[in-house]
């Protein structure tokens, strides 16, 4: 519903805030993957497997992250303007409250587990609440003040977050480990 309520009103932040939902599909696949392995395989495979599924969940991030420097500075070069989305405003106040439970929920098993992996999609949700956060005060302040730019900078204010997190997830870092 993102996707296309950004597509429609040509906002950034939905089409971000719409392929972080993509992303998080894609993440739980790849931890479904991940967990198959560990039950089915020896320890050392699993172990394989939770490098590779710690690694996409990174990748999928820094392509996010990506997308949404590339968008929105051609969005400021050439000042496009977007519309406002009642439906994004709505799905987006619904996600904050949702991933934050989420997250929280994924991030205590990861920590049980030890999982890089599961940690890496608690990461998503996080990112994706933030992105919904992002999405409502930037549709918000869109409302109220109209300003043509407020989208594609409210879209790049979520990027340090998806990159470090990215990053943390590319390296491996152990589930709880002090960074």
């Amino acid at each position: 519903m993102s996707i296309g309520s950004g597509i429609a009103t040509n906002s950034l932040v939905l089409i971000a805030f719409g392929l972080d939902s993509l992303i998080e599909l894609a993440s739980a696949a790849v931890l479904l993957w991940r967990l198959t392995v560990e039950l089915r395989q020896s320890q050392v495979l699993a172990e394989r497997a939770e490098k590779t599924a710690s690694r996409i969940g990174g990748a999928l991030l820094f392509a996010l992250a990506a997308y949404v420097v590339t968008a929105a500075g051609w969005r400021l070069w050439i000042q496009e303007r977007t519309d406002f989305s009642l439906p994004g405003l709505v799905v987006s106040l619904l996600a904050i409250p949702i991933m934050y439970v989420l997250s929280r929920r994924k991030l205590e098993v990861a920590h049980h587990l030890g999982s890089r992996a599961l940690r890496a999609d608690a990461v998503e949700s996080i990112t994706c609440g933030w992105l919904a956060f992002v999405v409502v005060a930037a549709l918000t302040a869109q409302l109220v003040f109209g300003a043509w730019w407020l989208d594609a900078v409210a879209s790049l204010a979520i990027v340090w977050f998806i990159v470090r997190e990215g990053k943390e997830a590319w390296e491996g870092h152990e589930c709880c480990d002090p960074k």
